[in-house]
């Protein structure tokens, strides 16, 4: 099990992460225990702020496919994996566990 850090992800998206991915757990907030992975919502946080924070941290950010300035905003910033909030869903689980094999 995974501890899945969600930055800037609306109560609905994480709803849908949690049913696909019922065996990791979710948190909004820091909780003693560092994430392994970091989701963020690029168009509702700043990019370099969420990877400077957690700069050890595979972080995958997501948005929608019209926000190409987002999406080089995060790629810029060093996100691991940079996606449209549709391919998110689509390939969640491939996704999250590519950057899980990444830490291991």
């Amino acid at each position: 099990m995974a501890t899945i850090l969600l930055v800037g992800v609306e109560l609905f998206l994480r709803g849908k992460l949690e049913a696909l991915l019922p065996e990791h757990r979710f948190e909004t907030s820091d909780g003693i225990d560092p994430p392994d992975i970091v989701i963020a919502d690029i168009a509702r946080v700043d990019a370099d702020d969420v990877a400077d924070t957690y700069p050890d941290v595979p972080i995958l950010g997501f948005t929608n496919h019209t926000d190409t300035a987002g999406l080089r905003r995060a790629h810029a910033a060093g996100f691991d994996q940079v996606v449209a909030k549709s391919a998110l869903f689509e390939r969640t689980r491939e996704l999250i566990d590519g950057l899980l094999a990444s830490v291991e």
